[in-house]
């Protein structure tokens, strides 16, 4: 007979551990440097601090992260067509591959562009890839300062930060245009003849100027050299530079965010860096990169051979600048002729307002309204929370204007196609854009300030009656309407959470107590454009409204037809209209509120 086993005590019994894991031989390698700095750098404590640090989670902060790989692809990109490119203007004969263009007399600089696209094995796909990613680094960078814009990312105490973007943006459009320029063909030298007279129409110095930078009279032989070590070194250094600051700013505020349950001024909700963001933003730097691959394989762009080499005597046929650069060329098309003579010298104002002044004027708004919004709200807290474009209407609306009248500038760089392709006359569309610059914007800011409203009250009705069900009923007399169900406590308050401005009355006689003339005209002044930012905009609804929207849709759903007058808001209806009552001329005093 068996016997028994044994019975194991706690004290004879042993602890299963389980070993410690080995690393492995890289990581056994990148042990000693790593602890050798380590001990003088103290990079162990700034990493963990660092690569934990929370980043919220949106599509649209994407936009900013297509624009640094889309330059990461141009810095390799050009690496490599630095290698063969020639940037001389001196005049060679062509004897290469490319049969329709053999025997004629070119610069070294389009021969060796020549060259790349046909006789170095991948030139081409490298070129185009080259010259897509400089295109998508500028959607990119328009749309991302278009969602700073519109959800006011811009406000304090990210004000330095979207300088740097309008500075970056405009050194971005230099960088395109002297890279454009570089292959001297027929098409890139019609875009530099437009710069020259740009130049040369500047008051008193155009004329020295034009001179100081092309060597001598239009277009010189200096003038490749030169753009090519801007564009190679000059521009990628500013750019670099700009980038670094722009997203070091970016990891040392906190992110924006969207309003949502959890999120406030004071905190960020979201994904750590590593090893989630780390992960997902590398491979979303390689789905840019295949895009733009794919895009410099099957879609052309660019065939300087179809353009011939640049001749000053020679313009191409329907040239069109680069899409970022066609609102100053269509201002100027459709400028009237205006000259001044003046001690013996011509002021082209038809070239410089349109020309130079437009490419002044641009920036200085981006880069004033911050300030001026400030200024009217006088609001000077800090914002980590992004506002939804509908809950201010007067900026969403200047926003759209703007991106209007550049919309009509661009269509007025290519006026001579419009009219080719629809059959009209040329002349007929410059005037009407003439007119469309300045009525197209008021009316589509009139317009989407009314789109916005519209939206607000589409919120407002969905706190205070809950959403739509779906699921029509009818009542006891006859009428039908649609169930609502309430909202969830989330929505009420993501709908809820954005801070409100009123529009302020102006200061009266006597009451402006210690306040000079100039002050109490200066804050006048200020009250008077908080009425028009303000003063259209829905209010939200009180706490004592949505209590009683609340009780009502609580009482509602235990009658199956609901009650009142038929629609089953009856006296939800007249307590919103007391509630409004009441509040008759509360848009008139002063202060912010926040729920």
């Amino acid at each position: 007979m068996a016997k028994p086993a044994s019975t194991v005590t706690e004290s004879s019994a042993t602890e299963a551990q389980t070993p410690a894991k080995q690393p492995g031989p890289l990581l056994k390698a990148a042990a000693g440097p790593a602890g050798w700095a380590d001990e003088r750098l103290s990079v162990a404590k700034l990493g963990r601090a660092n690569l934990r640090k929370i980043f919220p989670d949106h599509w649209s902060f994407l936009l900013g992260e297509i624009a640094l790989y889309s330059f990461i692809v141009l810095l390799i990109t050009g690496v490599f067509l630095t290698l063969w490119f020639k940037p001389s203007m001196a005049e060679i004969e062509y004897d290469g591959s490319y049969q329709l263009l053999k025997g004629l007399h070119m610069s070294e600089a389009f021969a060796s562009t020549l060259n790349i696209s046909f006789d170095i094995r991948g030139g081409l796909l490298v070129r185009q890839m080259h010259h897509w990613a400089a295109l998508l680094f500028v959607v990119a960078m328009y749309a991302h300062m278009m969602r700073t814009f519109f959800t006011g990312a811009f406000r304090k105490p990210r004000e330095l930060n979207w300088i740097l973007g309008v500075l970056l943006l405009m050194t971005t459009i230099i960088a395109g245009l002297t890279g454009y320029s570089l292959p001297d063909d027929l098409l890139s030298g019609t875009g530099v003849r437009f710069v020259d007279g740009l130049i040369r129409s500047v008051p008193l110095i155009g004329t020295w100027a034009e001179f100081f930078v092309f060597g001598g009279e239009f277009p010189g032989d200096l003038i490749i050299s030169r753009f090519y070590m801007a564009h190679i070194l000059l521009v990628p250094a500013i750019l670099l530079g700009l980038i670094a600051v722009h997203v070091g700013l970016v990891f040392y505020q906190k992110h924006t965010q969207y309003p949502g349950p959890g999120r406030t001024e004071k905190n960020v909700v979201g994904f750590p860096l590593f090893p989630v963001y780390m992960a997902k933003a590398g491979g979303f730097f390689f789905i840019v990169f295949g895009v733009i691959a794919l895009m410099g394989a099957v879609m052309q762009i660019n065939p300087v051979w179809a353009f011939g080499p640049y001749n000053p005597a020679e313009v191409t046929a329907g040239s069109q600048p680069d899409w970022y650069l066609g609102f100053v060329e269509g201002a100027v098309r459709i400028m009237p002729g205006l000259e001044s003579h003046i001690g013996g010298t011509t002021w082209s104002w038809n070239i410089f307002v349109p020309g130079v002044g437009l490419m002044m004027l641009f920036p200085g708004i981006l880069v004033a309204y911050p300030f001026i919004e400030r200024w009217v709200t006088g609001d000077n807290s800090e914002h980590h929370i992004l506002e939804r474009p509908r809950n201010n209407p007067t900026r969403t609306a200047f926003g759209i204007a703007g991106i209007t009248c550049y919309g009509l500038f661009w269509a007025g760089g290519g006026n001579d196609l419009i009219a080719v392709i629809f059959d009209v006359s040329l002349n007929s569309v410059t005037d009407f854009l003439r007119v469309a610059v300045f009525v197209g914007p008021v009316i589509a800011f009139m317009i989407t300030k009314r789109v916005c409203i519209g939206l607000q009250r589409r919120d407002e009705a969905r706190l205070l009656h809950g959403a739509e069900s779906g699921i029509i009923v009818r009542d006891p007399s006859g009428g039908y309407e649609e169930k609502h169900v309430p909202i969830s406590q989330d929505e009420a308050f993501t709908l809820t959470q954005h801070k409100e401005y009123l529009p302020l009355e102006p200061i009266r006689d006597g009451e402006g107590d210690g306040l000079r003339d100039g002050e109490v005209k200066a804050e006048n002044r200020r009250r008077l454009a908080t009425r028009f930012f303000y003063r259209d905009a829905l209010r939200k609804p009180t706490r004592a409204e949505l209590e009683a929207a609340a009780e009502h849709q609580a009482h509602g759903n235990g009658h199956e037809n609901g009650h009142g007058n038929g629609n089953g808001h009856g006296e939800l209806e007249a307590a919103d209209d007391q509630a409004e009552l009441e509040s008759g001329d509360a848009a008139t005093r002063s202060g912010t509120t926040t729920h």
